[in-house]
């Protein structure tokens, strides 16, 4: 358990700030994470990495010299926002272009993509290189659909060594993708970790098992077992990574045993010892291992095991010089510190609005509010439901998003509509993390879009506002009905409302009706498996149980229905 904090939700921030006053001669705070201190070569290729915070030494910890040139960090366990991503590349960018590179978990895929976008559009060319090194999430013929966990380290190792040595973005690209495919990892827990301030682990383990197959953000493993000996656990994992070694795999290896945040090294070198004997009875060579924490899970108990097959061009980057808060080998020439007194500005702008624009904004303000009260009310019974085959912390996330959000609405209030809940969408992507911070955020930002700023407003304002709203949610997750997430209530709430405004019913008889077939669909949601996010790597456990994002939907539109017209919408 985390003992040492103030406020739970400010943890993440709070942690990382220490960390760069501990380490300023590697980095240097900018809004959204960190980036190199140490002075880079112009038109050099910029590694950008992250994800969610409590994973230390990833990702921060190796932000420095033959490594990462700056890491984006998100709240506990949740993906960086769009616009921290974008920033962080923005300041670390030096003119050749960047790579970012992080797991494959959908909230990153989500905001690390729309980053991307944006880095582009604006010339900055960038490209991205996903993690997928995980075998217990995906059969090797869905590799693409794997998880990335401690393999992390063997592709932003191979990556930031390519991009110091000078090669092009296509060849620090080549490389990370050369690096990920031979590249294989698999994990066991002994016990769960718990969120700051939270007073039970995400998931628990059964007393003399092990879960097999965790995930790195306090998902549970795919299956338990008795807990074996150290020399079995060797057994187990060496023998499960060599079934599924790549094709063209040849033979030295860099082994990496990790430790997720409580096994102690005294028992991480005495598994490495086994696991070493395991690898040379197999005719293995070992290329400069690693055993320590480098991918760690909070507190978690557990270790996951790392296999990367080098040929002599991996081998050449595996082995170069580097030097990080957290990751060193071998030695560098100490570097200058770089000028990092102009960083990104905002560039958000402030809209007016007509009156009827106003007159909305205001009640936009006050629906987010009503959003809030349902998450706050509910936040426990969401976070237990999404720990049941995922990580945990939907009901954490839900509330930091709507907290923002309704924050940054209210402190809009006075401008158009449009205005207002652009700034409450951005606020919830930034503040959430994870998926549903991406898709909630787009989604409000899509509704301010649709009404913009007019004269007046009518239902069929209303129902274009909640068809952007489920386009914007369908078009940026790519799920479909029968995933199991939040579309499988979203799509006959959509559906319904526009039926009933197309039948001539009122706003507040289309809402109360389309709320009670969200709510409908949501509970149909424990039916079935789940093909998308976290949960899916679980999905026998998830059988029988709906899914968290539809539950939390359907539960805000219950919410809305019952408040509406939101204080001061009447007419609307």
């Amino acid at each position: 358990m985390t003992s040492l904090f103030d406020d739970p939700a400010a943890f993440a921030d709070d942690a990382l700030d220490g960390f760069v006053a501990a380490n300023r001669q590697y980095v240097a705070r900018v809004d959204g994470g960190v980036v190199r201190s140490t002075e880079m070569t112009e038109d050099q290729v910029a590694l950008v990495i992250g994800g969610g915070s409590g994973h230390y030494p990833a990702f921060a910890g190796l932000v420095g010299t033959g490594l990462a040139a700056a890491a984006a960090c998100g709240n506990m366990f949740a993906s960086p926002a769009a616009g921290q991503i974008y920033r962080v590349a923005k300041a670390a960018s030096m003119g050749g272009g960047v790579l970012l590179s992080y797991g494959n978990y959908a909230g990153d895929v989500l905001h690390f993509g729309q980053a991307q976008l944006r880095l582009n559009a604006e010339g900055i060319e960038t490209r991205t290189v996903v993690v997928t090194d995980d075998i217990a999430s995906a059969p090797l013929d869905q590799i693409e659909k794997r998880r990335g966990i401690a393999g992390d380290l063997t592709v932003f190792k191979v990556a930031g060594a390519a991009a110091d040595a000078g090669l092009s973005l296509d060849e620090v690209e080549r490389l990370a993708q050369k690096t990920n495919y031979r590249t294989r990892s698999l994990g066991v827990a002994f016990a769960g970790c718990t969120l700051p301030g939270a007073t039970e682990p995400l998931f628990t383990v059964p007393e003399g098992q092990m879960s097999v197959g965790l995930g790195i953000h306090g998902e549970p493993g795919i299956y338990e077992r008795d807990l074996p000996t150290a020399s079995e656990l060797a057994e187990l994992l060496v023998s499960s990574l060599l079934e599924d070694k790549p094709d063209d795999a040849g033979s030295r290896v860099v082994a990496i045993v990790n430790g997720l945040g409580t096994v102690k090294y005294d028992e991480l070198f005495l598994l490495y010892g086994r696991i070493e004997s395991q690898l040379t009875a197999a005719g293995l060579e070992i290329v400069e291992p690693e055993c320590g924490e480098l991918v760690t899970s909070l507190d978690m108990s557990g270790v996951s095991l790392t296999l990367l097959w080098l040929d002599d061009e991996l081998a050449e980057y595996w082995s170069a010089p580097v030097d990080t808060p957290a990751y060193r080998k071998g030695s560098s020439v100490p570097r200058a510190h770089r000028d990092l007194t102009q960083l990104v500005e905002s560039d958000t702008e402030t809209e007016q609005g007509t009156d009827e624009a106003i007159r909305l904004g205001r009640a936009a303000s006050g629906a987010l509010e009503t959003v809030r009260r349902v998450i706050i009310e509910h936040e426990e019974s969401l976070g237990k439901l999404d720990s049941i085959a995922g990580d945990g912390d939907h009901g954490i996330g839900m509330r930091r998003g709507v907290d923002a959000a309704a924050d940054a609405a209210a402190e809009a209030t006075g401008t158009g509509v449009r205005n207002v809940l652009i700034r409450a969408g951005e606020a919830w992507s930034e503040k959430a993390g994870g998926t549903s911070g991406a898709l909630w955020g787009t989604a409000l930002i899509a509704v301010g879009e649709s009404l913009g700023n007019r004269d007046s407003y009518d239902a069929a304002s209303a129902s274009a506002a909640v068809t952007a709203f489920s386009s914007a949610i369908t078009e940026l997750g790519k799920a479909e009905p029968g995933d199991k997430t939040m579309v499988d209530a979203l799509l006959p709430f959509a559906e319904t409302f526009a039926s009933r405004v197309g039948d001539g019913s009122s706003v507040a008889e289309a809402l109360t009706a389309a709320a009670a077939a969200a709510t409908a669909a949501a509970n149909d949601t424990a039916s079935l498996r789940p093909k998308k996010g976290r949960a899916r790597p679980l999905a026998e456990k998830s059988i029988g149980h709906p899914d968290p994002g539809a539950v939390s939907f359907g539960l805000i539109t219950e919410g809305l229905a019952q408040t509406y017209p939101f204080d001061s919408t009447e007419g609307a």
